[in-house]
C-alpha cells in the first residue's frame, strides 16, 4: 500500500489551485507530445500492424487534452475536499492519493518516448501496464475522498485499458521490435477522408 511520500510528491499548492493543477499535467503531456515529434509519431503508427479497433492517430491528440484536464480537475477535487476535511483518515488518503497522482503522471509521460522515440513496446507495454494498475488504486483511493474526483478518473482509467490493449497488441504483431518501423503519410491518411489500409499493414519493400 502506498503512502504519502513528500519527497516524490507534487506540492500541495499546485493542487490546491485549480488552474495548476490542470495546466500541470496538460502541459506537460502535450510538451511531450510534441517532444516525440507528431510526425514522425504518426508516420511510425502507420506503419505498424495493429490489434483490431484501432483508432486513427488524430484522435489520440483531443483525447489526451480531455483526460489531462480532467486528471487535472480530480487532483484539485481530491485535494480540496480531503486536506480540508475533520476526518484525519480522509486527510491521509488525500495526501496518498497525491502521491500516486505524481507516481502515474511520471509514469504516463515516459511511455510516449518508450513506444515512440526509443521504440522499446516491451518497455512501454510493461510501463502502461503498471501505469493502468497504479491509476485503479488511485481512483479507489479517491473514491473514499472525493465522489467527484473518481468520476473525473473513470475515463482515463477506461482509456488506459484500451491503451494498454493497443499498446501490447502492436508489440505482439510487430514481433515486439519497432525498428525501421516508418511510412510515408498520404494526404488520405491525415484527412477526414482516411486510407481504408492505413496501419494495417507494413509499407512495402522496394
Amino acid at each position: 500500500m502506498t503512502t504519502y511520500i513528500p519527497s516524490i510528491t507534487l506540492p500541495g499548492a499546485i493542487f490546491a489551485n485549480p488552474a495548476t493543477s490542470i495546466l500541470l499535467p496538460l502541459g506537460l503531456g502535450l510538451g511531450i507530445g510534441y517532444s516525440v515529434s507528431p510526425k514522425s509519431t504518426q508516420k511510425t503508427y502507420l506503419a505498424l500492424k495493429q490489434p483490431p479497433y484501432r483508432p486513427p492517430p488524430q484522435v489520440f491528440g483531443p483525447a489526451w487534452t480531455a483526460l489531462y484536464v480532467l486528471m487535472g480537475y480530480a487532483a484539485h477535487s481530491a485535494w480540496s475536499t480531503g486536506t480540508t476535511s475533520i476526518n484525519p483518515n480522509t486527510v491521509q488518503l488525500a495526501k496518498q492519493g497525491a502521491t500516486l497522482f505524481t507516481i502515474q503522471l511520471g509514469l504516463n509521460l515516459i511511455w510516449m518516448p518508450l513506444f515512440f522515440g526509443l521504440k522499446r513496446p516491451i518497455e512501454a507495454t510493461a510501463d502502461i501496464t503498471v501505469l493502468t494498475g497504479v491509476t485503479g488504486y488511485l481512483t479507489y483511493v479517491w473514491s473514499q475522498v472525493d465522489s467527484v474526483a473518481a468520476w473525473c478518473m473513470a475515463p482515463y482509467l477506461g482509456w488506459l485499458g484500451f491503451a494498454t490493449y493497443l499498446s501490447a497488441g502492436a508489440g505482439y504483431l510487430n514481433g515486439w521490435d519497432f525498428t525501421d518501423k516508418e511510412r510515408d503519410m498520404k494526404s488520405s491518411d491525415t484527412g477526414s477522408g482516411m486510407n481504408k489500409d492505413f496501419v494495417s499493414k507494413a509499407p512495402e519493400k522496394k
